[in-house]
């Protein structure tokens, strides 16, 4: 009898080690529409200068967080929406450059953002504008039967760990993402 006693009590201290293992998330992501994007070292932006050739092309953020403009120097240009960088541009055109200077300025190619874990297709995937936890798996070709669909561990570009997050809707990732799917149970 005490050896049945003892049976169904690491039975349940299983089942509450299991329980205390799995994954729960109390912050939440904010949705696609919400996030303000900021500007970071391997973007590559189209800058065109109405008549001014010169001054018009791509241009990679370096290292260091900025452009080289032909004739004006080195452009910060990390941590800055596109909005604020198109403006001191703008500027500095005028200032220095180009009277009247009208320019459009559009990021081409994102950083790669990246998916692992518990999904078919795991790796390194093109971010798109607006990007949600749910697209960046469908590029992966979606959930494994093994993975929890109610938790995404997320390292942000500059961050040293990684942190839980509710999976909704419209969580959103952004580009040098890391995504973890972990699995339903440990």
């Amino acid at each position: 009898m005490q050896f049945r006693a003892m049976i169904a009590a690491g039975a349940l201290a299983g089942c509450a080690m299991l329980a205390g293992c799995a994954a729960t998330a109390t912050r939440t992501l904010p949705s696609v529409d919400r996030v303000e994007y900021r500007l970071a070292p391997g973007d590559t932006l189209q800058l065109d200068v109405f008549r001014e050739a010169g001054f018009s092309g791509q241009y990679v953020i370096n290292d260091q967080g900025m452009i080289a403009l032909p004739e004006a120097g080195d452009i910060p240009a990390a941590g800055k929406t596109l909005a604020q960088l198109r403006g001191e541009l703008a500027a500095l055109l005028r200032r220095d450059y180009v009277r009247n200077a009208r320019i459009s300025l559009d990021v081409v190619h994102y950083r790669p953002i990246y998916i692992l874990g518990e999904v078919q297709k795991p790796g390194e995937y093109a971010y798109a504008g607006g990007m949600s936890v749910y697209a960046l798996v469908a590029k992966a070709g979606g959930f494994t039967y093994r993975a929890n669909d109610h938790v995404v561990w997320i390292r942000h570009a500059g961050e040293a760990s990684e942190t839980a997050y509710q999976l909704t809707s419209g969580a959103s990732v952004l580009p040098g993402d890391t995504v973890r799917i972990g699995p339903r149970y440990l």
